[in-house]
């Protein structure tokens, strides 16, 4: 998978190796210590409270071992007042399909009709704990090369569907996060805060499906309804 170097991506340019849980996390970090001052997350622009949008996402149940590690590291950064996302609310995003508004029954249809055709195998992440990026504390991924996979073809369905996903595969930068910055905060006082949490242990996270979702904001949180979950074998 040959990935772009991308400024509207975080990091703007992809690690040296796809797949090395080290490699990508010394670049996630590097990049990271690029960043002066982090800005709030919820001034970016395309949502308003009345915004509902239809997301490709993998979700990771609330009683996981991913969650507890997370609560465990939200814990850690308490005092940098950060918004921490809820358990049941942990997830890695694949793809924007299109506002519920541009989007009809029939073509949503048509889209987890085409998905369903395709081939997907599960798969194996590991949650590297931890960096940042410009809005948010978030656990770097490794492999990523079956991400890249999932989402090219989830890409591939929807250009079938005329519906394609806003962003190519070429840009993805796979991460889960854990608490979005709801200010400008120096960025030192961040890597200062999260950089004890890099020697904790990478958490093992089994991926066997996917889902596609319904996306809203409120209360400073993504929310969703799951529209379908697509199984992985």
């Amino acid at each position: 998978m040959l990935l772009s170097y991308d400024t509207s991506a975080f990091p703007s340019a992809p690690p040296p190796d796809l797949d090395d849980p080290q490699v990508i996390a010394v670049h996630d970090w590097a990049a990271f210590d690029g960043v002066e001052e982090m800005s709030n997350h919820w001034d970016r622009r395309g949502w308003t409270p009345s915004t509902r949008a239809y997301y490709w996402m993998l979700g990771f149940p609330a009683d996981s071992a991913l969650a507890e590690h997370a609560q465990q590291c939200q814990d850690e950064i308490r005092n940098l007042h950060f918004e921490p996302i809820d358990a049941d609310g942990l997830h890695l995003t694949l793809g924007r399909i299109g506002t519920v508004e541009d989007v009809s029954l029939g073509e949503l249809n048509a889209l987890l009709a085409a998905v369903a055709e395709m081939p997907t195998d599960r798969f194996r992440l590991q949650a590297v704990p931890m960096t940042a990026s410009r809005g948010a504390v978030r656990y770097s991924i490794a492999p990523w090369t079956p991400v890249l996979d999932l989402h090219a073809k989830l890409s591939a369905a929807g250009a079938q569907c005329q519906l394609p996903f806003l962003k190519p595969t070429s840009v993805l930068r796979p991460h889960i996060g854990i608490a979005y910055c709801n200010r400008a905060v120096d960025a030192r006082v961040v890597r200062e805060t999260i950089r004890p949490l890099r020697d904790m242990d990478c958490v093992s996270v089994p991926v066997d499906h996917l889902h596609l979702v319904e996306m809203r904001r409120e209360e400073r949180a993504y929310r969703w309804r799951v529209i379908d979950q697509i199984n992985l074998v």
